[in-house]
């Protein structure tokens, strides 16, 4: 790690020195010159008394003039900023007046002012604002913005409401304070998708989407989910938009999936662009939920933001929730929560249980771009959902009211949040708040006892918790841990509803009284909490709740864990298949009362990467070879289970009429494609082939393209699909990613490796260097082959990334975070890797960090 990279800790938190009322910026635009000038009606912030030098971040600036009050000084910039001693300001309010000089068309790494393939656009959060002007650029320090923009650009978009235009110049005001991160500014050649939303208050808004000529067919289903998230957000929590105009734009060169700036929320084209011909269903989610995302933001982290970055959590763990919320009212509850659960497991369980793991609000960080993390967003999200489940909807939806009225425009801390649950509802967080103070993930183990008698059984639940070390982290209290539960009869029948047990102690027992037969638990329904069960179940009870539970989770829950326990014995001996979970999930698959969206969550097996999770847990050393023959084994004994019927299941589930990304055409497609994947394994192909050369949407067409990859064929359909999509790149990283990603664990490096030299490849592009490195990483087998082709080959990306975009490259690197897990040569390689990566000259503070604590 860089010597200068000094760690910046939660408790030295202190408030800014001085106040900003008001900014006001001037943009000179020009590829290699471009000329900011800033300025600042400011004040001494009175919760600081006593005369305080003036620090102001700044990076990467040119200098042309500095004045306070329109008296020139003559203090010198460092690397990090500029800093004018408290001799030289006034001792009340004071104008500070600055002009800079910065070159966008230079900045790789897309953070301040940047060009992507001719369009300036800017993302500033967490630090990037720094890299614009010189500022106090810290979330804590709120002020309303009035921009000006000089360009020979046909569009001219910042912050707030437009204001005065003429040929060339722009004027936009933002009225309500906000802090640095969250300024915006877009100037390029864009054609707008436009409509309009009617607040129920009245306030006309103006919505438009921005992108490049010719992609303005590929708007509208981005602009309907707009507008429903609108909708949403005034039924569901009475939250209003409140400016005139709401702006999307589109961008190709983005290291994010979006950014909710006030009133001009700049997205990854891949997250706004979608037609049937260029984009799946699963697009098509996505879509919808982080248009929601970055809209939820209006108000839980821009009308109210975090005092500090150790409180990232505070809005981005609250608008992943409501997110998920939304796409559940959208899409369907149940899917939706094992969707998220799925992603969580895969994401911030293997987080957690690593070198990485660290808090939901962690308490220091060297370089604040490397904590957007699964802990901060995903189980910040399980962290509002755990205390939603013990206020209830009713306390919750009191404490958001609260929550508003008392901090809106204000810069708020996670004690702040608790403590509006607490007086909304009188209940005690001080236990609870160990959620957010320490990291892993709890166990919760399970015991059962049964005293049968004539006027009723007794069945006693025992519950244990067990909050791992992590590092820093050796020792842990016990968590408050909603476990929700319903017991059902030996019959199948639900005798006792659904209820929430509050595990608060290390072993905690509940009793159920008055009961005819010994019952069969249904444990953690809904998830009801981010933890690992630990409960010794057999078989043929896993086999009986997929039959019987009456909670959409634990009935997934129950297949998914019978597959799971198959799969760990191949893995770890050479044992078969068996026949329990095909004819278990045949059942499923042919059973025309389950959603079929639900049914095709049931037949995807655990991921190769869970399933070492879970042979590393026990203790064995996981082989990914072996991992991934035993998966493709137990695919190909449920295709054979399904067999000559599966040609009439897949034709029956074409959705009729034409393409629509709807819920229940969405889940018609996915399970038929889960099928066809199936069907491949029998026919070698040949059904997929035809599905290819028939799909009508890109759902169908990408879904037989992987399963003929699976299947060692597909050359012929990659060149017909390169020759009609090559210049699309949103498409074509589709093309690149499902190269690597269906490769074979021999071949992975190898085609990755064709792929870089490919014309078409560019490296400095985050999208596309994802979709080939990081469907390298995700390549379970392939990425952790034998000869450790694939550890150097991304350890050489990254190195060659790291000077030109440090936030993409430290983010790649969390490939390397389970090397713990694997055989002593597997550990031997990535260390090896991970010490190269740290011996690079000139290696970035984003990408020092990361690979020290890789290393432990």
């Amino acid at each position: 790690m860089p010597d200068t990279a000094q760690p910046i800790h939660l408790a030295d938190y202190q408030p800014f020195t001085h106040l900003v009322d008001r900014v006001d910026l001037t943009f000179r635009l020009d590829p290699k010159a471009t000329r900011v000038i800033a300025r600042l009606n400011m004040a001494p912030n009175p919760v600081r008394p006593g005369r305080h030098d003036l620090r102001l971040d700044g990076e990467g600036l040119r200098l042309i003039r500095l004045a306070v009050d329109g008296r020139p000084l003559a203090c010198q910039p460092d690397a990090t900023g500029l800093t004018i001693p408290a001799g030289d300001l006034p001792g009340g309010t004071f104008t500070l007046e600055t002009e800079v000089e910065i070159a966008p068309e230079g900045n790789t790494a897309l953070e301040g002012l940047y060009m992507s393939r001719g369009m300036y656009c800017t993302q500033c959060e967490a630090e990037g604002f720094r890299k614009i002007t010189f500022y106090p650029d810290r979330p804590d320090v709120m002020a309303p913005f009035r921009v000006r923009i000089e360009g020979d650009m046909p569009v001219l978009l910042s912050n707030g409401n437009p204001v005065a235009q003429g040929p060339g110049w722009a004027e936009w005001d933002d009225p309500w304070p906000k802090p640095s991160y969250l300024f915006a500014l877009v100037a390029g050649d864009l054609r707008a998708h436009s409509d309009r939303f009617a607040t129920r208050s009245g306030r006309d808004v103006a919505l438009n989407i921005w992108v490049r000529p010719g992609d303005e067919d590929r708007c509208a289903f981005a602009m309907g989910a707009l507008k429903r998230s609108m909708a949403w957000d005034e039924e569901t929590y009475g939250r209003e938009y409140d400016l005139d105009v709401f702006n999307i734009v589109a961008v190709d060169d983005f290291n994010m999936g979006a950014m909710e700036n006030k009133g001009l929320n700049i997205f990854n084209s891949k997250f706004v662009l979608a037609s049937p011909e260029t984009a799946t269903d699963d697009d098509f989610d996505r879509i919808e939920a982080i248009i929601a995302h970055e809209y939820f933001h209006n108000w839980t982290g821009n009308r109210i933001t975090c005092r500090d970055w150790f409180q990232l959590c505070l809005k981005e763990g609250l608008t992943v929730f409501r997110d998920q919320q939304f796409s559940g009212d959208m899409r369907g509850h149940a899917v939706k929560r094992i969707e998220d659960v799925i992603l969580l497991r895969a994401r911030q369980f293997r987080e957690d249980g690593g070198p990485l793991a660290h808090p939901v609000r962690p308490d220091s960080y060297v370089e604040i771009n490397n904590f957007y993390t699964a802990t901060v967003y995903e189980k910040g999200a399980e962290v509002i959902g755990m205390l939603k489940r013990l206020v209830g909807d009713d306390g919750y939806g009191r404490a958001l009211d609260l929550y508003f009225d008392r901090h809106d425009g204000q810069a708020a801390t996670i004690e702040d949040w608790l403590k509006v649950f607490e007086d909304a509802t009188g209940r005690d967080l001080a236990q609870f708040k160990r959620w957010y103070t320490e990291a892993g993930t709890p166990t919760v183990k399970v015991f059962e006892a049964w005293n049968g008698g004539e006027a009723g059984g007794t069945y006693t639940l025992t519950l244990a918790q067990v909050n791992p070390p992590t590092p820093g982290q050796p020792e842990k209290g016990a968590k408050v841990i909603p476990v929700a539960v319903g017991l059902l009869n030996p019959n199948g029948d639900e005798v006792v509803p659904t209820q929430v047990l509050e595990l608060t102690g290390p072993v905690q027992s509940f009793r159920f009284e008055g009961l005819g037969a010994r019952p069969v638990p249904s444990i953690l329904r809904g998830f009801s909490a981010p933890v690992i069960l630990d409960h010794d179940r057999t078989a043929e009870d896993r086999a009986f709740l997929l039959q019987h539970d009456t909670d959409p989770f634990n009935k997934w829950e129950a297949g998914r864990a019978l597959a799971k326990d198959i799969l760990v014995r191949m893995a770890a001996t050479d044992a078969g298949p068996g026949t329990r979970w095909t004819q278990a999930m045949a059942a499923v698959a042919r059973d025309g009362s389950l959603d079929p969206a639900f049914r095709a969550l049931c037949l995807r097996l655990p991921s190769e990467d869970d399933i070492a999770q879970t042979l590393h847990a026990a203790g064995h050393v996981p082989d990914p070879a072996r991992i991934h023959a035993a998966r493709r084994r137990l695919a190909l004994a449920l295709a054979e289970t399904l067999g000559a019927d599966l040609p009439g299941m897949i034709a029956a589930l074409v959705p009729p009429g034409p393409y629509s990304p709807d819920p229940e055409a969405a889940g018609r497609r996915a399970l038929g494609n889960q099928l066809l994947a199936l069907q491949t394994r029998l026919d070698g192909g040949e059904a997929a082939a035809r599905r290819f050369a028939e799909a009508g949407n890109m759902t169908d067409g990408i879904a037989a393209l992987a399963s003929l990859l699976e299947a060692g064929r597909g050359q012929a359909e990659l060149a017909a699909f390169e020759a009609r999509w090559g210049g699309d790149r949103l498409v074509m990283d589709k093309w690149f990613a499902l190269q690597v990603a269906h490769a074979a664990p021999g071949d992975a490096a190898a085609v990755a490796e064709r792929l870089v030299a490919h014309p078409a490849f560019d490296w400095k592009n985050p999208n596309r260097f994802r979709a080939v490195i990081g469907a390298l990483s995700a390549n379970h087998a392939g990425f952790h082959h034998e000869s450790g082709a694939a550890y150097r080959f991304v350890a050489d990306w990254l190195i060659r990334l790291d000077p030109a975009n440090p936030q993409t490259a430290a983010r790649m690197s969390t490939a390397f975070e389970t090397w713990p897990r694997y055989d002593a040569d597997r550990q031997g390689m990535i260390r090896d890797q991970l010490a190269r990566i740290l011996a690079s000259p000139g290696l970035s503070r984003d990408l020092g960090e990361m690979a020290a604590r890789l290393m432990g």
